[in-house]
């Protein structure tokens, strides 16, 4: 098989093989972060996990760009109809349950309920600007920006002309990242339980994942970016770098240290989809990384829940150690990471498969979103296969 590195092999490809591998790598900085076996003043690296959800975000606009640029190209126009359907599809299910049943229990069940005034802005994907969390839902503030975007960005991909597109989200990025980097307004911007604030650069990664799917949808632009997205290199040194600004940076990552990762995270993603075979390639296409990458949307959700469950049980059966430092924190990563994963699985088959089944019907516009159930064969270099009949 070819690299498959020029601009209608990659217009025509279908699948990229490697993403799947890439979000686990993003789930994985994830669940690192939040039970952090290893604890160093020496190495701030390791304190950099949450760098995982601006991957994913990178990813996701990348995706989501792609999906609409390629059914425009096709049909000279996208149906926000059905491409709202479908984020609903993938998003609301597990994102209504989680929250539904953990503010069930905190607040009906446990009477905490001071957290009252916040439930609505769960559903209302309002939650980045929360000041206050349900247990265990702190994570969703991910969730309320993806949302927020593509509300807003096929809008704007199907308002305006295609000239303005980049130069648009070049814009976006700098204001995001100007506005970041700005001191807290006093009084803040605040309704209620709401304070409306920047603290990081918070949508540039996604703005970024959406430039670098117009900039490789464009022969115009992928012809000069070929070269180096294609370097076997590329995407292993990327990474390398944004290791070292994690590691030597300042510990505030906000501004321009936060923008230069989240480029070197944009130029892995497009060398990874521009040239699928390479070391980073060869691992990312591994099948259980495949497996935890196509799963990962749930292990997000539920990992905290298990997070919790499995430090309650490490305290009642005497490893008090589990939240603390020690070897036991090995074994709560461990052992929380397989839950998550778990709870994920059964999730993915059960509530997530049985609304699978209402995603529009007809041909898809591209299957680059990775959302397919994996019982679907696919093939890279062309149309989708057609699901196997079950």
């Amino acid at each position: 098989m070819s690299d498959a590195t020029g601009h209608a092999a990659y217009r025509d490809r279908s699948h990229f093989r490697c993403l799947d591998g890439l979000r686990f790598l993003c789930i994985a900085m994830v669940l690192w972060h939040h039970a952090q076996p290893v604890q160093s003043p020496d190495w701030q690296l390791l304190d950099r996990g949450f760098l995982g959800v601006d991957f994913f975000f990178v990813l996701s606009g990348f995706l989501i760009t792609t999906l609409l640029l390629r059914e425009r190209a096709r049909t000279g126009t996208f149906s926000l109809r059905n491409f709202y359907i479908r984020r609903a599809l993938r998003i609301l299910p597990v994102y209504g349950f989680v929250v539904t049943a953990l503010c069930v229990y905190y607040i009906g069940i446990k009477g905490e309920t001071q957290y009252l005034q916040a439930v609505p802005f769960y559903y209302l994907f309002l939650s980045n600007f929360l000041t206050e969390h349900v247990p265990t839902l702190s994570i969703t503030w991910s969730l309320s920006v993806e949302e927020q975007y593509y509300l807003l960005w096929p809008l704007l991909l199907m308002l305006l002309p295609s000239r303005v597109w980049v130069p648009l989200t070049l814009a976006l990025v700098a204001l995001n990242v100007g506005l970041a980097m700005m001191p807290p307004a006093d009084p803040p911007l605040a309704t209620g339980p709401l304070v409306f604030r920047l603290p990081n650069s918070t949508y540039a990664p996604i703005i970024l994942g959406s430039l670098a799917a117009i900039l490789l949808h464009r022969r115009g632009s992928y012809d000069p970016l070929r070269p180096l997205c294609a370097h076997r290199a590329t995407p292993l040194a990327a990474l390398a770098l944004i290791a070292l600004i994690a590691q030597l940076g300042p510990f505030d990552m906000r501004g321009l240290q936060n923008l230069a990762i989240h480029l070197l995270m944009t130029l892995t993603l497009m060398a990874l989809v521009v040239r699928e075979r390479g070391a980073l390639q060869a691992l990312l296409v591994r099948p259980p990384l495949v497996r935890i990458g196509q799963v990962s949307y749930g292990i997000y959700l539920y990992h905290l829940i298990a997070l919790d469950l499995t430090a309650r049980l490490g305290l009642r059966f005497g490893l008090p150690e589990i939240i603390g430092e020690g070897p036991a924190l090995w074994l709560l990563l461990i052992a929380y990471s397989l839950l998550s994963w778990a709870m994920a699985e059964v999730s993915f088959r059960t509530l997530e498969a049985w609304f699978r089944r209402f995603r529009p019907k007809g041909r898809p516009p591209e299957t680059v979103e990775a959302e397919k159930d994996p019982r679907q064969q696919t093939h890279t270099g062309g149309p989708t296969k057609k699901p196997i009949a079950r």
